[in-house]
């Protein structure tokens, strides 16, 4: 399978089959294949040569679609742009990555023109949209002049290679790059876990530079399934679109699922047609967990993994109310590892650095010194810590760089946010460490409450005395009309940690 074709495949067996639908646009696959050659050629026109970067920036779309399998086609490698960069951001990716073709869609075709002045080496620039600056080209005029002759050049097989970007919430993000693409084996193996089918439909909703939204609106066209566009999150067009177009799968962060559960007990639309809705990308909360199946019913799936090492271990519908707080069992095929500061494997029970080797292992572009700091006899760390209890149930406790130490003990503040969000005022949470000049550090807590809600910081720290350990709840609480996330919904703790060290020589 590493060397068919999936689309090519699906265009023949069943050139009729809806494979992408937006608003009242629908492609078959047939007509998807044959644009995907046009893109092919365009690329290729270009001077586009195998490992190639093209840089895409973009809300979800159909021609974000044709672009990824006309890219595949030739052996060049799409990099999906997070749209919220801006300036120096957008040039930093462009450069780091070395895109020889440039595309953005008219939403983001002005941010990616402003940093053009900061980008090196002269990349070809192409509109998706009406709207084309001096110096772009026409995607749809090239296209349309392009030939649709099959264009596949060795390695258009399978998913082909891939480099996303680490969401670069500690410092610059990094490509993850697989030159060689992702093991057929994992594929296949990913799809028969979730239950995946040809006769899905999936939303895809979450923002297509996420490594998670990608794969899974990937794994549903390997199969020939139908994907639903949303080009941008918003909870009360997904309800509408899973109602109106019967979709039975979708991948979501725990933020959106929060939004998708409001809006529908707002205003309850017909989602019986749902039988997997796949959380990932951060911690989903025990107490929305159980909301979440008193609106949807046992439909929740959760797994752990990283754009570096895929999918890790996966957390069950049966088992989301019976293991709280955890992130599953290992996927078959996984050896994974949990590590002390000693490097020794910890005993069950105690928390150590989540390391796991497998066919999926990403390397950092151009960054080897990096790549050796995450690697360590052959097993990858993006930084993790976990436990695993008896049952071999993992629970990520955290990331090694946000754990907070205090007077020398440990303290994980996913377990602080855990406790708070079960409170029914908070609405999200973000727990750090701040300077202590006695401690080292103490516990901060960064609140955003539920509109109409309100509680006060006492309240609140006396809420976690009841569920933690004294030295692990908030010395502090802050409260914010809202907390910043990345479009995928992870947590930009950075962004909220940083003013608390302003003019401190030291970070804990």
């Amino acid at each position: 399978m590493a060397g068919i074709d999936f689309l090519r495949v699906h265009a023949e067996a069943g050139p009729e089959r809806p494979a992408l639908i937006l608003g009242d646009r629908m492609i078959d696959f047939a007509a998807l294949s044959r644009r995907a050659d046009r893109a092919a050629h365009v690329f290729a026109d270009l001077g586009c040569e195998p490992q190639d970067r093209i840089a895409v920036m973009s809300f979800n779309s159909i021609s974000g679609s044709e672009i990824a399998n006309g890219a595949r086609r030739v052996s060049a490698v799409v990099v999906p742009v997070n749209y919220r960069l801006r300036g120096a951001e957008v040039a930093y990716v462009l450069n780091d990555s070395g895109a020889r073709i440039v595309c953005a869609d008219d939403d983001h075709v002005d941010v990616v023109d402003a940093a053009r002045a900061e980008v090196k080496g002269d990349p070809h620039y192409i509109a998706t949209g009406s709207k084309v600056p001096g110096g772009w080209m026409s995607y749809e005029d090239l296209v349309e002049a392009a030939s649709e002759s099959p264009l596949d050049a060795d390695g258009a097989g399978g998913l082909g290679a891939s480099m996303i970007y680490t969401s670069g919430t500690t410092g610059h993000p990094k490509g993850a790059w697989r030159p060689n693409g992702v093991n057929i084996e994992n594929v296949l193996q990913v799809i028969s876990i979730f239950g995946l089918d040809r006769s899905d439909v999936h939303l895809w909703c979450g923002p297509g530079y996420h490594s998670g939204v990608a794969f899974f609106v990937a794994l549903h066209q390997v199969l020939g399934a139908t994907n639903v566009i949303q080009p941008k999150f918003e909870a009360d067009g997904a309800l509408d679109l899973i109602e109106r177009h019967r979709a039975t799968t979708t991948f979501i962060a725990p933020t959106l699922l929060q939004r998708l559960i409001d809006s529908q007990q707002r205003r309850p639309r017909d989602l019986s047609s749902l039988r997997a809705v796949i959380l990932g990308a951060a911690p989903c909360p025990h107490a929305l967990k159980v909301r979440a199946e008193a609106v949807l019913g046992q439909v929740l799936w959760e797994f752990y993994g990283a754009t570096e090492t895929g999918i890790n271990t996966v957390l069950r519908p049966e088992d989301q109310l019976r293991k709280p707080g955890s992130c599953g069992t290992a996927v078959p095929g996984q050896e994974i590892k949990l590590v002390g500061t000693d490097g020794r494997e910890v005993a069950v029970g105690e928390p150590g650095e989540f390391m796991v080797r497998n066919g999926w292992l990403a390397e950092y572009y151009h960054r080897p010194d990096a790549t050796g700091k995450s690697m360590h006899d052959g097993f990858f760390s993006v930084g993790d810590v976990a436990y695993r209890d008896g049952e071999g149930y993992y629970y990520i406790c955290d990331r090694q760089v946000d754990m907070v130490i205090s007077g020398g003990v440990n303290i994980y503040p996913a377990e602080v946010e855990a406790a708070l969000h079960a409170h029914p005022a908070v609405m999200d949470v973000a727990v750090f460490g701040v300077p202590d000049e006695q401690w080292g550090e103490s516990v901060k807590a960064v609140v955003q409450l539920r509109p109409g809600m309100n509680a006060t910081p006492d309240e609140l720290i006396a809420f976690c005395d009841q569920r933690l350990a004294g030295y692990k709840k908030p010395r502090s609480i802050d409260f914010v009309d809202e907390l910043p996330r990345d479009a995928a919904g992870k947590l930009l703790k950075r962004k909220i940690r940083e003013p608390y060290w302003a003019g401190m020589t030291r970070r804990v």
